[in-house]
């Protein structure tokens, strides 16, 4: 069986990772320093405190520059001094309830953030791959739509304006694909560009605000009352290493191969959609402790019900499939808070959750 990340294609590679003081971010960075590669991380700060990035000592061992994705110049310099063979884009403004409070701002980060890291790109000879990095949210989720798992083709849209500034990102994906990336041209040898989407990305070292599990472990630690919202909700969970093994798996396509440039979707199983409530409720059983839960207040922003992706292009082209289930998903998640609490190196600890997924990855069929 391959590995779900192939080290002796990523050793010594330059890798620009922006975004990479958050969680997912974080998470990524320290896969790829387990794997060899040489990082550069570009991030306009760390996102929350505490933070993953801060608890696992993220930035030890890479090379870091202070940039905001909105700011053109800025990004150019960078990758300039990088000169990455790959860019993975995270940076974002990823809350929804934020993008109601800052529309502006998220709008300016989501989607002329993108603009700016695929200007960049196209003016710095070194870049073979770019993955732009989106979610689930930027399809277009309408109430007369049929209630199916998303393909990669489907409309991009959007009614809040978190979901509708990533479906504009996918649009501007596709458009520089059409127009620069060469997409369509069998002579083509120019940059890859792929767009990798992913929705409610779970694991340890989550501080966000607004998000479920942070909320919960938060008040686990704290030993406070849980609010929670939209309990009904439905969404397609997955631990943070599951979409992150697609796409270094997907990144390594698309250096051998232009003609995979586009869309990918990065699922778990059908079975792992499950209500926000379900969720609340299997952490309770877990967690070492009482978890006590009360319904939001607040008055919460218009959310889809249901959400769930197709990944069987990623299954059948990548041979991607997800390596933890919901129920290893949240045991891991359960033991990362443990440790923190019981004053681990949780450097050491995220590493050796990114050893123990990828050991079982491999048996993944």
């Amino acid at each position: 069986m391959r590995p779900l990340a192939d080290p002796d294609f990523w050793r010594g590679r330059r890798v620009l990772v922006t975004g990479h003081t958050g969680f997912k971010g974080s998470w990524l960075v320290l896969w790829l320093q387990a794997l060899g590669a040489r990082v550069t991380g570009v991030s306009e700060g760390v996102p929350s405190a505490p933070s993953l990035y801060e608890l696992a000592r993220v930035g030890a061992g890479i090379d870091e520059l202070a940039v905001d994705v909105r700011d053109r110049a800025g990004m150019l310099v960078a990758l300039t001094a990088a000169a990455p063979q790959f860019v993975v884009h995270m940076a974002a403004q990823p809350i929804v309830r934020r993008s109601f409070a800052d529309p502006h701002g998220t709008f300016e980060t989501n989607v002329m953030g993108t603009v700016n890291v695929l200007d960049a790109v196209r003016a710095t000879p070194s870049v073979r791959v770019v993955l732009t990095i989106t979610t689930d949210k930027c399809y277009d989720n309408n109430a007369a739509r049929p209630p199916r798992p998303f393909v990669e083709d489907d409309p991009m849209g959007g009614d809040d304006p978190y979901s509708a500034s990533k479906g504009c990102a996918e649009l501007v994906v596709g458009a520089y694909l059409r127009s620069f990336f060469g997409i369509g041209d069998p002579g083509y040898d120019g940059p890859r560009l792929g767009s990798a989407r992913a929705g409610n990305v779970i694991g340890g070292g989550d501080w966000g605000a607004d998000r479920l599990i942070p909320d919960i472990m938060r008040g686990a630690l704290a030993g406070v009352p849980i609010a929670v919202r939209n309990p009904a909700a439905v969404r397609p969970w997955q631990h943070v290493l599951n979409p992150l093994s697609g796409y270094l798996r997907l990144a390594e396509l698309l250096h051998a191969d232009p003609a995979q440039q586009g869309g990918w979707n990065f699922g778990p199983p059908h079975d792992d959609a499950r209500p926000v409530g379900w969720i609340v409720q299997r952490l309770g059983e877990l967690w070492p402790g009482e978890l006590r839960c009360e319904l939001d207040a607040r008055a919460s922003p218009a959310e889809a019900r249901w959400l769930s992706l197709d990944s069987s292009k990623a299954h059948e082209r990548l041979g991607w499939a997800p390596t933890w289930d919901l129920a290893q998903t949240l045991a891991a998640i359960v033991a990362w808070y443990e440790a923190l609490r019981s004053g681990d190196d949780m450097r050491r600890v995220t590493l050796n959750q990114i050893e123990d997924f990828a050991k079982a990855g491999i048996n993944v069929p």
